[in-house]
């Protein structure tokens, strides 16, 4: 569930990170005045802002913005969400699907808040771990439920396009809070991930 793409642009923010790019595009050898490239440094400038706009955002906020009380208490999930990021090491993207759980315990949350947190999140700059517990961290702390499992799937173009170059290799993370330390529960969500139930 893409967030909707921001349309104005500081634009102090986009000149400086501007001239930055066009001192890359020089120091690499090419040339900034060539048609292909006249306006790539404005273009990157804004991209970049765009895929780090997580920055400007609150995760507990959103979640906030869609409690609301129910009696149940059973497993919730929601899985297969895509997403995308960028390396913190290599400013390269990773991107994959994340798979998220809760047990509640008097709150349930708008499903589609679930998706909202992991873009909050994974628009940074990042390691495919924190973002993992980020993601946990974030759920757990404002929604108090039984239990919260986060399961990432990856693929690393740092990995893919660079260094080791091996493109088939998928990183996969997780993290478990309250409930989900069972190991009984656990399964149970990892089982239901996994199954292609529709």
């Amino acid at each position: 569930m893409p967030l909707k793409q921001v349309l104005k642009y500081d634009e102090e923010t986009t000149d400086t990170i501007s001239d930055h790019y066009t001192r890359i595009l020089q120091d690499i050898g090419e040339d900034p005045a060539r048609e292909g490239l006249m306006k790539t440094p404005v273009r990157a400038a804004k991209a970049m802002q765009f895929l780090t706009q997580g920055y400007e955002m609150n995760a507990e906020n959103i979640l906030r913005s869609a409690m609301f009380a129910e009696d149940y208490s059973e497993m919730v999930i929601v899985k297969d969400i895509e997403f995308y990021s960028l390396c913190e090491h290599h400013m390269l993207p990773f991107f994959g699907k994340a798979h998220v759980a809760y047990i509640p315990d008097g709150y349930i949350v708008g499903l589609s808040k679930i998706p909202r947190v992991i873009e909050v999140f994974s628009r940074r700059l990042q390691v495919q771990e924190r973002l993992t517990d980020d993601v946990l961290q974030a759920i757990h702390s404002t929604l108090n439920p039984l239990g919260v499992a986060v399961v990432m799937e990856a693929r690393h173009m740092c990995m893919m396009m660079r260094g080791v170059q091996k493109q088939s290799s998928v990183t996969t993370t997780s993290a478990f809070t309250g409930a989900f330390k069972s190991e009984r529960t656990r399964n149970e969500f990892l089982k239901l991930i996994t199954s292609n139930l529709h």
